[in-house]
């Protein structure tokens, strides 16, 4: 005879999987959660004792709830200014081996390119390309049918590509070589080495959840930030953001920023040049997300 069920059990087996689908969905690690408690209660309302594959059936109901978000993003003000939205980051403290990427985790430049899809093709795209659901089982919570959604996966992935993203990470090694450079060129202000790193159609996305939120293009004029960048980096320590190389910093044990580092893959440009900065300064957010609780008690001491 079976042993009963633990209530529960079978969904805490695929939380950490269902919580990674919706915050690739969502670039939000709050709403991630949310998402995640309604499949749950979902499930805990549902017969699921026929269900074969269970971790596939849950996914599709998250991606049903995440898609439903984000139709709801319409219409609201959700961006500080227009263009200008950083995604919540994953930060990790960086040490020594721990530095090796983390496949589970996804990098900030990924979830910006893809904030510019439609709900769609990101339900599409992430459900397909990323956990392998198939097209006949997307389709349904698209309205759409199985070619069509092929359609949808196809675009975003063009997009995707189009942006440098969505192959390989580049090198650790090299990463942390070009955040490191980066640090002492900030710390120096010494903008020909700033520009030096970074390729010439360079973007800086900067999102302070308000006034001073701003989109800079060029490395020149993303050097000629040499001022504000020294500043934040006197307090900058390495971290990893997303599973990637960065850096945040710590003033008086509150986070004042995160900032990621895409570079230029091979066939896009100068190789392991800087292509996009994606930088979080938003004091609410970043304290809503415990970044400097996750650094530790003094981690702009550590930077000196």
């Amino acid at each position: 005879m079976d042993a009963p069920e633990i209530p529960g059990g079978r969904f805490e087996e695929h939380r950490t999987q269902l919580r990674a689908v919706a915050y690739r969905m969502l670039g939000s690690l709050s709403e991630a959660d949310d998402a995640v408690q309604e499949c749950w209660l979902r499930y805990s309302r549902s017969d699921t004792s026929q269900v074969r594959n269970l971790a596939g059936w849950l996914t599709t109901v998250v991606g049903r709830i995440c898609l439903d978000m984000l139709r709801s993003r319409t219409g609201r003000a959700e961006v500080p200014l227009e263009g200008v939205h950083v995604p919540d980051p994953v930060v990790a403290p960086l040490t020594g081996e721990e530095a090796a990427v983390r496949t589970e985790e996804v990098g900030l430049a990924l979830l910006v390119v893809l904030d510019t899809l439609s709900p769609a093709e990101r339900v599409a795209f992430v459900l397909h390309d990323t956990f392998g659901v198939p097209f006949d089982e997307i389709a349904p919570l698209l309205d759409r049918t199985p070619a069509a959604t092929r359609q949808l996966a196809s675009r975003a992935r063009r997009r995707v590509r189009d942006a440098g993203q969505g192959g390989e990470r580049p090198d650790a090694r090299r990463q942390r070589e070009v955040v490191a450079a980066f640090l002492a060129a900030a710390r120096g202000g010494d903008f020909d080495a700033l520009v030096g790193l970074l390729d010439p159609q360079v973007t800086l996305r900067a999102d302070t959840g308000g006034a001073g939120s701003r989109l800079v293009r060029g490395a020149a004029e993303v050097a000629s930030q040499a001022t504000a960048f020294r500043s934040a980096a006197m307090h900058a320590v390495p971290v990893l953001v997303g599973g990637e190389p960065g850096l945040a910093a710590v003033v008086g044990g509150r986070a004042v920023s995160v900032m990621s580092f895409a570079l230029v893959p091979d066939g896009h440009g100068p190789a392991g040049a800087v292509r996009e900065l994606n930088i979080l300064a938003d004091p609410r957010r970043l304290a809503r997300l415990g970044v400097a609780e996750v650094l530790g008690a003094a981690p702009a001491e550590r930077g000196h």
